[in-house]
């Protein structure tokens, strides 16, 4: 989408921007509006109001939603897909069991955050939470001590995949929105993720989970069944196999075509086609999924009930695709109409990096209207303009990706879900959950921050 000469001048772009900002809260905060229909009215409301010709406006809208749609629709379902297969036949448990036999008690806490970050390569933070439930509280019981103890850890495991690595949505949006690779942006973002979560989560969450106890609500404690659907769950290897799959080919994608832009390997072999085709971001979740139904399916459901359950993971995340897909539409309109460029070069005027931008206005966003999700599509279409112009590279645009994701985690308070969510499943009042899940989310996002940070001065 072409960026069209702003039709007015700096100050009053940014006092559109600020309004808009504004009554995209009121509209969500105060009058509860759907976000859906909240992002839409604003998208238009504002693409007028920042002198869009009237007969462009539509397809303005239509740019920013379709754009981010197209991508971000694809592989949100084929996550939530292979999420829900290894869900319902008993990878979880398998995943968290095995880590924590093999860690031992006094590590269970970093056990079963390994096994949040593994599970949580395809599966959003509230299902994944709401999942690992009975494992968390069977596991209190096991051991002792605070269920915040382990808890956190496992909480900030899944928050953290869920900011930083696709398929998720936000980071997903985020790297298309700017023009990204989001093959590249997974495999540099597993570590990173890895490691903002040891330092700002792990030591951060078992510190906090020793000094606060608390009641959580006894009827998840005593889940001792679930509704999976076999009575013999997959090999813990089955299941780490079926979720290294996809990174495995897209790390291939990305080899085979550093070596063809090298020289390495002839553009036009065969076989470096089909291996980076395969190693597509969507083909290889499908991939997945496929090769998920072959080995869990064989005596434990049929392909008519595998069929089921997708339709049962699908219908939950349609508000969460369309959402997505409006606060792209709210970005492209942002940039389209040379308010990003504004607000970006206002930054730019204060000595700001442009990471450090991104980085203070998805913070701004998160704090204000609570939604990581869109924090992160609206501060990437914000500092798209600048991405074009600068002309970086894939590695530095996912840095970029980190760096809003990092703003876009900090300071969760009572206007974010998740705040609710691991406030009530574990019996925190609001000042307890502010002292311990929103300090755990802001030192998850300040390691993000400071992680991308440093990759960007040194590279």
């Amino acid at each position: 989408m072409d960026i069209m000469e702003p039709a007015y001048g700096t100050a009053y772009l940014l006092t559109v921007a600020a309004v808009a900002v504004a009554v995209l809260l009121v509209l969500i905060m105060k009058v509860r509006l759907h976000p859906f229909l909240a992002l839409v009215l604003v998208s238009m409301v504002t693409a007028v109001a920042a002198g869009i010709p009237l007969a462009d406006v539509p397809d303005t809208l239509l740019a920013g939603f379709g754009g981010t749609l197209g991508s971000v629709a694809l592989l949100v379902a084929l996550g939530v897909m292979l999420g829900r297969l290894l869900e319902k036949t008993g990878g979880a448990q398998v995943l968290a069991d095995t880590l924590i036999s093999r860690f031992g008690a006094a590590r269970a806490p970093f056990a079963l955050g390994v096994a949040a970050l593994i599970f949580g390569f395809p599966i959003f933070f509230d299902a994944g939470l709401v999942i690992f439930l009975p494992i968390i509280f069977s596991v209190a019981r096991r051991f002792g001590g605070s269920v915040l103890l382990y808890a956190l850890p496992t909480a900030g495991a899944f928050a953290a995949m869920h900011a930083i690595v696709p398929p998720h949505p936000g980071p997903v949006a985020a790297a298309d929105l700017m023009g990204g690779d989001i093959g590249l942006t997974l495999i540099v973002g597993v570590p990173v993720a890895v490691v903002a979560w040891f330092v700002g989560a792990y030591l951060v969450g078992t510190r906090l989970g020793r000094r606060f106890v608390t009641s959580p609500a006894a009827m998840f404690g005593d889940a001792s069944d679930d509704d999976r659907i076999a009575a013999d769950p997959p090999k813990f290897v089955a299941v780490l196999g079926l979720l290294l799959f996809p990174l495995i080919l897209i790390c291939l994608n990305t080899g085979i075509s550093t070596l063809q832009t090298a020289g390495t390997v002839p553009e036009d072999a065969a076989w470096a086609d089909a291996l980076v085709l395969i190693g597509q971001t969507p083909v290889a979740l499908l991939l997945t999924v496929l090769l998920a139904l072959v080995v869990l399916a064989p005596g434990r459901f049929s392909v008519q009930r595998a069929t089921d359950l997708m339709d049962d993971a699908l219908g939950p995340v349609c508000a969460i695709i369309l959402i997505t897909g409006a606060g792209g539409m709210f970005g492209g309109v942002l940039r389209a109409s040379g308010i990003g460029t504004s607000l970006t070069e206002s930054l730019s005027g204060l000595g700001f990096s442009l990471i450090v931008q991104a980085f203070l206005i998805a913070t701004a966003l998160r704090v204000a209207q609570g939604s990581a999700t869109v924090a992160l599509t609206t501060t990437a279409g914000l500092v798209s303009a600048q991405v074009a112009e600068l002309g970086l590279d894939d590695f530095h645009i996912a840095l970029l990706v980190f760096a809003i994701a990092a703003g876009s985690t900090v300071l969760s308070h009572v206007n974010d879900s998740g705040f609710w969510l691991v406030s009530r499943f574990f019996g925190m009042d609001v000042k307890t959950t502010l002292k311990t899940w929103t300090v755990l989310e802001t030192t998850l996002g300040l390691a993000v921050f400071l992680v991308a940070a440093l990759l960007w001065v040194v590279f």
